[in-house]
């Protein structure tokens, strides 16, 4: 329980990191979680394929790191936004590259 505590802090920090480094940008459009999440489901991808069975890899980096860094919620949270602006093509191109990408990125890992 300490290994996933640890590692979802480490993936938390991480992740605020990079969401405040791409709000200094001030770019419209929510590239940070995009990042996060397309990353994150490729990482998982090279963990599951290589260390399947390391416990420390499942606690600390896969349930705890990972699941602190990425961020459903946030993901979510953005293109029910989008869909109430009306923001149509953003909602599309996102939720596309969100959800298509993160599994192919996973696949991806997981073919390393």
């Amino acid at each position: 329980m300490i290994l996933v505590g640890f590692g979802a802090s480490c993936g938390a920090l991480l992740r605020y990191l990079f969401t405040y480094l791409w709000n200094q940008l001030q770019v419209d459009w929510p590239g940070a979680t995009l990042l996060i999440n397309l990353t994150g489901a490729f990482c998982l991808g090279i963990l599951i394929h290589r260390f399947p069975t390391s416990q420390f890899t499942i606690l600390f980096w896969e349930t705890g790191f990972l699941g602190g860094y990425t961020t459903f919620s946030t993901l979510n949270t953005e293109l029910i936004a989008m869909y109430n602006e009306h923001q149509w093509r953003s909602l599309i191109i996102y939720g596309t590259l969100s959800y298509l990408g993160g599994l192919s990125l996973a696949w991806l890992g997981m073919q390393l």
